[in-house]
């Protein structure tokens, strides 16, 4: 008879010795016992690499790489990927400074062999002390793909979770040179919406089977700061929308969106949001094939200044730095 599947699990880092060793024996402590672990080390420069060799000379599931040269983080996450075993039926990305619950592993592969077309499992997750990310209705454990794409374009909740909280079918790895974007900052969601392309299914393990960790030098810390997340789902609505949603749908649910954008930005400028703010969003819009409308920006700001300045009473040194950057803006735009 043939045993478990082979599970394939990866952690690309760099410099994250602080975390690594609590990271790695997370993996050694899990229920479900047929994985091997691959770590890259992206030219650390703190002792990541020593951390990841006393546990690989102790364990032959565990293989430490090197990189000969400095990658980007998704290059380096590609890497990994590259380097999973061929004979591997699943693949679970945990990043260095997370954790799995033991049994993790071990549920998802056993929701995923329920059903050949399920390509992706996801499961809740601990972010410090809250328990994150949006899962399906309690009674559904595996749904269409399209269904859960669809409803997640619309508004919907939101259940691909970060990279730790995901079990990929390999094959769908490795079907891809570079499984993540290298261009796109948002490549992991990116990633959810491919996998479930065409008639593959989604699962999702009603439990908290992994824990991310909250700190200021984690990569989504970089993204909280100018909300890349709202530049990244508008760049997956018009990537996936016409993919996911009839032709009506997507139509009024990008132009909903879109005003929802320049609310945001109408607010930042309100704020007095510092040049480099501005730069990443003109440069995120862009990347999409499109351009800042200084006009549509300074529309939106002057109706949500109308409202905030009914809350101040008018205050006449608020007014005049609300003009001077909204002129700045349309001029810079234009």
């Amino acid at each position: 008879m043939m045993g478990p599947p082979l599970v394939s699990v990866v952690t690309p880092l760099h410099n994250g010795e602080k975390y690594l060793a609590e990271c790695i024996r997370s993996v050694l402590s899990q229920t479900y016992e047929n994985w091997e672990y691959i770590i890259v080390n992206n030219k650390s420069t703190d002792r990541s690499a020593q951390v990841m060799a006393r546990y690989a000379a102790g364990e032959r599931r565990i293989k430490a790489r090197e990189n000969e040269k400095f990658l980007s983080a998704l290059e380096n996450h590609n890497r990994a990927f590259r380097l999973i075993s061929p004979e591997g039926k699943y693949c679970k990305v945990v990043h260095a400074d997370d954790w799995l619950y033991p049994d993790c592993l071990e549920k998802m592969v056993a929701l995923a062999e329920e059903d050949e077309a399920v390509s992706l499992v996801g499961s809740y997750a601990l972010e410090g002390d809250y328990v994150r990310f949006d899962g399906l209705p309690y009674e559904k454990r595996i749904v269409s793909g399209r269904e859960v794409c669809r409803r997640s374009l619309l508004g919907g909740p939101y259940v691909f979770g970060s990279p730790t909280t995901l079990l990929f079918r390999s094959d769908v790895v490795r079907g891809k040179e570079k499984f993540y974007d290298e261009g796109h900052l948002h490549a992991d969601e990116e990633a959810c919406y491919e996998a479930l392309r065409g008639g593959a299914k989604f699962g999702f393990v009603h439990q908290v089977l992994a824990y991310s960790r909250v700190h200021d030098g984690r990569e989504s810390s970089k993204a909280e700061k100018f909300n890349a997340y709202i530049t990244g789902g508008l760049d997956i609505f018009r990537k996936y929308g016409p993919v996911y949603l009839g032709p009506e749908e997507f139509e009024s649910t990008g132009k909903r969106k879109l005003k929802a954008y320049y609310r945001f930005l109408a607010e930042s400028l309100i704020e007095g949001r510092e040049k480099e703010f501005w730069h990443f969003h003109r440069s995120e819009l862009k990347k999409m094939g499109m351009a800042l409308s200084g006009m549509r920006l300074a529309g939106e700001t002057a109706i949500l200044a109308g409202l905030k300045l009914l809350d101040i009473k008018a205050n006449l040194k608020t007014i005049k730095r609300m003009i001077s950057l909204i002129n700045s803006l349309v001029i810079g735009c234009t």
